[in-house]
Formats: structure tokens, sequence, C-alpha cells
């Protein structure tokens, strides 16, 4: 991106209103924050961003675009999960604390008389070399700082860093203030549906925010490592994409319709229970039924069938969009008959139920769920889906970390010691790897 050499005031303008327009149809906040770094890079020539969100009075790092280290595919810097204070120390918290632009030609020769300084510490680990910096709050519609938006390295035609030009220091704090309408949306977006969750963890202790958090992303990214391999455009990746993280964080609602004596039964489930929890896709599908939107249409299909199988062997089949309860579960469908979604969040609820605790058994090491996700691809699991969530497997551990339930470090995902590997076997053998996902 090298744009910063040509920038028309009017035609800027013009723009910030058209990627205001594309926003509104976008749905979560990870999907929004993503489109708008692309955006405001591709408009001033960033090579790099990084988008900080205010959360309970500090600055959560959100979101990050770096062409030169990450370029189109999966990246696992965008999970990172840290904060930094809002005080003058930090050219971020400098910025959040005093509401103001900061404008830095080079970060390597700062005047030493001022309050913040620049961490080395990113580019000395990437080599990566820091340059022009350009740093805007980002404010609501009463003036709050609810964020910080950081350009990094404007890039010139031949693709040196220059100094950002005066139109996009200009144009900065009105994309960003614009922009921060989308955030809000999309912030209260995920936390109505982490409410709906927190109504489904009364009734499903295991059904908790972070479980439906890691469950959504996963899905993301996995669908964009395979979406990447088969060639879709950029636009409909991020579309989709946007679609799916929501979708997917849905899979399970219909377990409200599951009696507690079932969905709280701390030992193996009887043959008839376990006909009756099967439900629980159907029930989810039921809930959409009357799609009006792009995302109840992939809800639903994720809803009904994330317990299908490559196979031909999952249920509940076809029969959601007429379920009656005195009928019995219709014929499974097998391969491609099972919507490419519904495929990629089997695979994403299968590890989340694994490598977390549950009240039946420990989490299971990361070597051992490698193992039978290689054994079931090709029955459990659609094979290409299975090749994306292993050349991803770094991003997925690092959402794992992101979103994590606050345990003791001894009953955090993913311990090795001999114990939970026995438990783990003999849990397997005792309810199988698909048993209450």
């Amino acid at each position: 991106m090298n744009r910063s050499h040509d920038m028309d005031p009017a035609v800027i303008l013009k723009e910030i209103v058209e990627v205001n327009k594309q926003l509104s149809t976008l749905n979560d906040v990870d999907a929004i924050l993503d489109r708008i770094l692309y955006e405001v890079r591709r408009m001033t020539g960033a090579d790099a961003g990084t988008i900080f969100l205010v959360d309970e009075g500090k600055l959560k790092f959100s979101y990050v675009h770096n062409d030169s280290l990450m370029h189109d595919g999966v990246n696992k810097e965008v999970y990172s999960n840290f904060s930094m204070p809002i005080n003058d120390a930090s050219i971020v918290g400098y910025v959040a604390h005093h509401g103001e632009q900061l404008v830095i030609d080079d970060a390597y020769h700062l005047p030493a008389d001022l309050p913040f300084s620049f961490n080395r510490a990113f580019d000395e680990k990437t080599g990566y070399r820091t340059t022009s910096i350009l740093t805007s709050p980002i404010k609501t519609s009463q003036g709050d700082v609810a964020g910080v938006i950081q350009l990094i390295n404007a890039k010139d035609q031949g693709g040196k860093s220059v100094p950002f030009p005066k139109p996009a220091r200009d144009f900065l704090p009105l994309f960003a203030s614009n922009a921060s309408i989308a955030i809000e949306r999309g912030i209260m977006t995920r936390e109505l549906i982490l409410r709906m969750m927190r109504m489904a963890e009364l009734r499903d202790p295991s059904e908790t925010g972070a479980h439906v958090q890691r469950v959504g992303a996963y899905s993301a990214e996995i669908f964009h490592d395979w979406a990447l391999k088969k060639g879709l455009s950029k636009d409909e990746i991020r579309k989709r994409k946007d679609l799916i993280r929501v979708a997917a964080m849905l899979h399970d609602v219909g377990k409200v319709g599951i009696s507690d004596k079932i969905l709280k039964k701390p030992a193996k489930l009887d043959d008839e229970e376990y006909r009756v929890m099967r439900y629980h896709t159907v029930f989810g599908g039921q809930l959409f039924a009357h799609s009006t939107s792009k995302l109840d249409a992939m809800s639903k299909i994720i809803a009904i069938g994330h317990h299908e199988k490559w196979d031909g062997t999952g249920y509940p089949g076809t029969l959601a969009d007429v379920f009656a309860p005195e009928q019995p579960m219709d014929k499974p469908r097998k391969g491609e008959e099972i919507e490419i979604e519904a495929r990629i969040c089997a695979l994403a609820d299968v590890f989340d139920a694994l490598s977390s605790r549950r009240s039946y058994k420990p989490p299971w090491p990361d070597e051992k769920i490698i193992e039978v996700v290689k054994k079931d691809s090709g029955s459990h699991f659609d094979p290409e889906v299975v090749e994306s969530f292993l050349d991803i497997f770094e991003v997925i551990t690092a959402i794992r970390d992101k979103y994590t339930e606050a345990l003791p470090p001894e009953e955090r995902p993913n311990p090795t010691g001999e114990e939970a590997k026995k438990a783990a076997d003999a849990q397997d053998k005792e309810r199988g790897p698909d048993h209450k996902n």
C-alpha cells in the first residue's frame, strides 16, 4: 500500500462515506476492526496498523495488520492478548489519555524531553523497522475515547517509509470517529450473543462465553485458510468470515430445548438420553427457521449441521425444516451435502471439547487431539478442513490462549502430565470424541 504520495481530500472524503456503508454490513467486531484497518491503510499508504480498544480502564490490544510480516494469510498475532495503561508512558497511552493525535516522523529519533517513548521490542524481535507513526484517538459521538488507531510506515511509490502527509493527518480523526459507530455496534452484537450464552450456561455449564468465542474464532480462521486455498476473493473471504464467526458462536443455542436432567448429567448418557440430546441441532435450526438475513441463514446451517459427519454417520440429517417430536431422525447427510460452514464448525467444536475440562474428563494434550483429528479425517471430518486446521494450528492455540476460562493453572487446557493422558484415554473409550460436544 503506497498511496501516501497522492491524497485528494475530496476523493478521500467520498471514500470515507463509502467505507462507512460497507462497515454497516458487517456483524462481528473483529471483522469490523479488520476492515477499518484495511481501508485506512489503503487510503494512507500505511504498511502496518494496530487498533486498541478501551476496556476496564485500559487499552486492550484488539487487532493488527502488517503487510511486511503477515500478508493475506491467517496470523496468530491477531490473537495476542495484552493491554496497556492509559497514561503518558507509551505512545498509544498518551493519545488515549489526552484524546489528541500524535504524528511521529522517525520513531528512533524522538526528542528526549517527551513524556512517552517508543518501545523497540517488536522491531528487535521481528527485524521490522518502524519509522513513521500516526496515532489518533477513536472517539464516540459523545466525545469519549473508545480506543486508539495507530498507523505505521507510510510508503512512497518506491516502497520507502516516509512521514505521513498532511491529508492523512487531517482525515484520520474523522475516519476514526465515524468508524467508532461501527465498532460500538460490533461490540454490542458480540455482547448480545454472549448474554444469550450466559443464559444457556445456566442450563449447560459447558456453554461458556469463552467456549463460544473460541469456537467462533476457530471456525473463522479455519474458513479463512480453506477459502484462500480454494481461491476465493479477499472480499468474499471477509464477508463470509464475518458471518461464520458469529454464526458458529450460536452453534449450540438449541440446547435450551434440552432438559437439565440430560444437560447436567455428569456420567455417560444412556441411549434414550443421547437420542434426545441429538435434537438440540434441530431446536437450534428452528430458532432461525424464518431467516431475515445472511447471518440468520448461516446460523441455521451451522446449528443444524455441526454434528453431521463426512462419512454420513452423524446427525440429525435433513429433517430439521419439518421437525415434529413424533418423527424419527432423517437419514444423515455426508460429504459435500453438508455445508462447508457446518463441516468447519464440526471440527472446531470437537477440538474445543477435547482441549477443555468437562465434568467427565480433564483437557486432552494437543498431541493426542491431533492424533484423533488425523485419524478421523475422511470419516468424521472433511479432509480439506482437517488440512487447514493443522496448517494454522499455531493460530488455533493462540485463540485458545486468548479466550481461556479463569481456571487455576493446573486446570487450564493442555496439561501434559501422565495423569491427564491416562484419564483422557479412559474417557475416550467410554464416551468417544463426539459425545456431548
